[in-house]
C-alpha cells in the first residue's frame, strides 16, 4: 500500500524544468513561446537577446529562455547553457537554404559539454505554409539520426496556428527530467486547448 501511495505521489509532484529554446533568427522562437503564454498568435521582430517566461502544463512548470537567433548573438548562446535540461531547437521548415546552417547549429550545440545530459525536441516550424518541407524530409536534413545516448524527438508545429505545439508538451511530460522543485509562480496553460485538438 505505501509503495503505491509513494508512486502516487511521486506521478502527482510537480516537476521544474528549465528549456532553452534556439534557432536560427526568423525560425519562429519567440512566436511559439507566446502562443504558448497568450494562447493566440503574435507577430514579433527579431530577438535582441532573450525572452524568459515561466509556464505550466500537467505536472510540468517550465522555465523557457527563447535566446535570438542571430549570428551575431549565437556566440552568446553558451552563456545560457547551465542547467539546461531540455533544448528544444526550432528550425523552419520552409526555409531550404538554410536547413544545413540549422543543421550545423544543432549539431554544434548538441557538442557541447554542458548540454550532453539534455533532452531535445525539434520544432520543426511552419508547417502551415504550402511549400513547407514535411517532418521526416527535416529529419533527415537535420541528421537527426545520428543522435545517440539521449532523449530527442521531432515535432512538426506551426506557431501561428498551434498545430503540434501540445503534442511536443506532451511529450516533453513522458520525457522530461524528474527532478521536483517547490511550487512557485507560473503561468498555467490552457489545458482546454488539449481537448480542441482532440490530442487526449
Amino acid at each position: 500500500m505505501g509503495s503505491k501511495c509513494s508512486r502516487v505521489k511521486r506521478l502527482l509532484a510537480k516537476r521544474d524544468i528549465k528549456i532553452l529554446m534556439l534557432g536560427l533568427d526568423d525560425s519562429g522562437k519567440t512566436a511559439i513561446l507566446y502562443k504558448l503564454k497568450l494562447g493566440d498568435f503574435v507577430a514579433t521582430v527579431p530577438t535582441i537577446g532573450f525572452n524568459v517566461e515561466a509556464l505550466e502544463y500537467k505536472n510540468i512548470r517550465f522555465t523557457v529562455w527563447d535566446v535570438g537567433g542571430q549570428e551575431s548573438i549565437r556566440a552568446l548562446w553558451r552563456y545560457y547553457y547551465r542547467s539546461t535540461q531540455v533544448l528544444i531547437f526550432v528550425v523552419d521548415s520552409n526555409n531550404r537554404q538554410r536547413i544545413y546552417q540549422a543543421r550545423n547549429e544543432l549539431h554544434r550545440l548538441l557538442n557541447e559539454d554542458e548540454l550532453s545530459d539534455a533532452t531535445v525536441l525539434v520544432f520543426a516550424n511552419k508547417q502551415d505554409l504550402p511549400n513547407a518541407m514535411n517532418i521526416s524530409e527535416v529529419a533527415d536534413k537535420l541528421e537527426l539520426h545520428t543522435i545517440s545516448r539521449r532523449h530527442w524527438h521531432i515535432q512538426s508545429i506551426s506557431a501561428k496556428t498551434g498545430y503540434g505545439l501540445y503534442e511536443g508538451l506532451i511529450w516533453l511530460s513522458d520525457n522530461a527530467p524528474t527532478k521536483v522543485v517547490q511550487a512557485s509562480s507560473y503561468i498555467a496553460l490552457p489545458t482546454h486547448r488539449i481537448f480542441e485538438c482532440s490530442l487526449i
